[in-house]
This record gives structure tokens, sequence and C-alpha cells, in this order.
């Protein structure tokens, strides 16, 4: 299977990482003890491909059956609770770490959904779903707004990174020309977002009862 691949089971642990470290990051400004941080920091690094694993049936979970996939979210956490005051000051790289994740979730969890039967369209929303799910989590166990319900550009470049996935998939493209240009329109479009502060239009005026 294309899922099984190094490239993207690499590809799946750096993105633990970044999105792990995010979400230590909130439960420490919340004020959690360490479990606390261990767990939202597991939350947001795993909770989209734990998700997408039992929508397309992938059981047990990537999560609960590879060693790897429970020791990175957990030295992600057990980092930003070490080194909080310092990831904190470096609140920018962080989102661009986050926008990493998004890119490397969005690729991974396309492909898979592809290696489990689904056709091109509800692949490229399981792949978004893999990118923005872990935050989701992470925001309600907050007891925040998650992200992409604000007008932040988030969901629409992971569906674009999964998208371009899917369709270079259906090329019978390399793995390396499928996931990498993927990988860098999900975070291009981000970061872009992030440092010029592109906006979802929203609605304008009074909301009518």
């Amino acid at each position: 299977m294309v899922g099984d691949s190094p490239l993207l089971v690499s590809f799946d642990l750096v993105g633990i990482f970044v999105f792990a470290i995010s979400g230590g990051l909130v439960a420490v400004r919340k004020q959690l003890d360490v479990f606390g941080v261990l767990v939202l920091a597991g939350a947001t690094g795993l909770g989209g491909g734990f998700l997408r694993d039992v929508l397309i049936d992938a059981t047990p979970p990537a999560a609960l059956d590879d060693w790897r996939y429970l020791l990175v979210p957990v030295a992600a956490g057990l980092v930003t609770f070490v080194f909080h005051p310092t990831i904190g000051r470096m609140e920018r790289v962080v989102s661009v770490f986050d926008a990493a994740g998004l890119g490397l979730f969005c690729v991974t969890g396309a492909l898979k959904a592809l290696d489990y039967g689904l056709s091109p369209v509800p692949a490229a929303l399981m792949g978004m779903l893999t990118g923005i799910g872990g935050g989701i989590l992470r925001d309600l166990l907050a007891g925040r707004v998650p992200v992409i319900f604000s007008s932040e550009l988030y969901a629409t470049p992971a569906l674009a990174g999964a998208a371009w996935a899917v369709l270079a998939h259906e090329q019978g493209w390399t793995l390396a020309v499928i996931a990498i240009p993927g990988v860098l329109l999900c975070f291009g479009w981000r970061v872009g977002a992030i440092l010029r502060n592109w906006r979802a239009p929203i609605a304008r005026g009074p909301a009518s009862v």
C-alpha cells in the first residue's frame, strides 16, 4: 500500500509531533497539569488520524497498532511542558510548524483513504479531516471555538493539498510527485494566510432570528 511507504510514515510522525506541540502549548496556557498537557498533546497529534482510520475501517487505528504513534506525541508533550516559556515566545514559529503538520496530514490521510478503496472525492475529504481533526478535538477539549469555524483559512488549504494528492495519484505519478507538491501547496497557502492575514468571507450586518 502507498500509505505504508517509509516516506508517508515519516510524514505522519513528523505531523503528529508538530501538532502535539501545539496541543501541549494550549494545555500549558490553560494551566493544566502534566497529565493534561500529555492528553491534549496526544489528542491533537493523533485525533485526525484516529477519526480517519475509524471512518475508513482501518482497524485497529495506526495510533493503537504502532508504538511510534504513541511515543511521538508523549515526547512532544513533555518537551512542551518543560520548555514552554521558550516555545511560547516562538508563537509564529509554532504556527508555521502547525501549517507543516496540516500539509503532511492532509496528504497522508488522502492517500490512506485511497488505499482503503474510497473514491477520489471522499478520499480528499478524509485527507482534510486528517489535517483538521486533531485541532478540532484540541479546541473542544480546551473549551475554545475550533479554529476552522473562525474566518482563518485552515480547512481550505488542507482540502487543496488533499485534492492534489488524489488527482496526482489518479494520474499514476510517483509518490514523491504526489506527496511533496501536495504538502507544499497546503503549507504555502496556510503560511500565506498567517503572514498576510487572509480570511474567508463572513456574514455582515445583524443576524436575523
